[in-house]
């Protein structure tokens, strides 16, 4: 049974499923779909809010909690030497998609497209991951590599949300964000008086942050990514990233793998509220999204990877340059990401609609990358 489950959530099956049945249900009932997400029937909450102010909540900790490990004696982003041709990469993904996307929406886009140019700067890491074991086996450095940037470029992408993607409707409050200091000071003072249940970080630290966040009109989804480093962990990381580590007992890896099979099966939730876009919605902005997010990543990873050999900072071993090629067009593959800044970033629901399409429509990225593999010789 545990196989069957491992199985599911290392296929992204849950977020798959939900993303078709949005898909159905938006084109074969729209108003019924339009209804269900927005009607507020889950204690006040409509399902569209539950699965991006709540949820997400969860998923962007999980993340947040990879990063923080990475960054830990041992970790994959430690020292900061040893991550620097991967963090350029990091950089190249973001602005590669940024300039790709805001020059070819000065040639056939419009002045109202502008705000969509964050939406290709985050990769998928779920499917990305599976891509790129499709093409380069399990222990190819190519695959450490590319989950090294999707979860940097995740990291990026908070950020961004945060700071590029207020609500429109709600100028931003900053003096609220006392209340999330307020969340830290808890979580630090509860880490200093070593409580070693994750519940009082999140139930002190975790409302207060998310409370501080949205009375700012600030995204409340990343509340938990300003508590997570305080949970208490080890002092030096023995795993990679996304690898698990039964001897850990940490709070913070406690966390993690209490709740990860939660985040894994809620993708269904976030794929259904997000993905229900009618076919119709196509538009300028699917290809300046689609367009930004495989010419725009694929060039600007390999480009500032090949900088960084330039300047002294090599490529992990064993890995070439042509594997770097098809690590960029994987990384390309925005998906949840994608569709969550989508979602962020334009009011107008056609709009909107048409973006979260590009957004969906970057999975042929994952596809690309596996013919890349078998066109350039890679074998696992």
């Amino acid at each position: 049974m545990q196989e069957r489950i491992n199985l599911l959530r290392e296929f992204s099956i849950p977020l798959v499923c939900g993303v078709v049945l949005a898909l159905l249900w938006a084109n074969l009932d729209p108003e019924g779909y339009q209804r269900f997400i927005t009607a507020p029937s889950f204690g006040g909450f409509s399902f569209h809010a539950l699965s991006n102010e709540l949820f997400m909540v969860l998923f962007f900790g999980i993340a947040a909690v990879e990063i923080t490990q990475s960054f830990l004696p041992g970790g994959d982003l430690y020292p900061v030497s040893r991550a620097v041709n991967p963090l350029l990469g990091t950089l190249g993904g973001v602005l590669g998609p940024v300039a790709v996307y805001l020059g070819l929406n000065a040639v056939i886009g419009a002045p109202e497209l502008r705000n969509g140019w964050g939406i290709p700067t985050a990769t998928d890491i779920a499917l990305a991951w599976l891509a790129a074991r499709l093409v380069f086996g399990g222990g190819h450095p190519a695959v450490s590599y590319l989950l090294l940037l999707a979860v940097a470029d995740d990291a990026l992408g908070l950020a961004i949300i945060a700071v590029f993607y207020p609500d429109p409707l709600h100028p931003a409050a900053p003096s609220w964000l006392l209340l999330t200091g307020l969340g830290m000071a808890a979580a630090y003072v509860l880490r200093r008086l070593k409580v070693k249940s994750y519940w009082p970080y999140l139930i002190f630290g975790g409302a207060l942050s998310w409370l501080g966040l949205h009375r700012a009109h600030l995204h409340p989804a990343l509340a938990l990514v300003f508590i997570i480093p305080f949970l208490p962990h080890r002092r030096r990381e023995t795993r990679h990233l996304f690898e698990e580590d039964p001897s850990d007992r940490s709070t913070l890896a406690t966390f993690e793998h209490e709740w990860k099979v939660v985040v894994d099966f809620g993708m269904f939730a976030f794929g259904l509220a997000n993905a229900g876009v009618e076919f119709s919605s196509v538009g300028t902005v699917t290809w300046l999204v689609l367009i930004a997010l495989i010419a725009g990543k694929t060039a600007g990873i390999l480009g500032f990877g090949y900088l960084a050999e330039r300047i002294g900072f090599g490529l992990p071993h064993g890995m070439q340059q042509r594997d770097l090629l098809v690590v960029g067009m994987i990384a390309g593959t925005g998906f949840t990401v994608a569709l969550f800044v989508a979602g962020e970033a334009f009011v107008d629901p056609v709009t909107r609609g048409a973006a979260k399409m590009g957004a969906m429509l970057s999975i042929l990225a994952a596809l690309g990358g596996i013919v890349l593999g078998r066109l350039t010789g890679i074998r696992k």
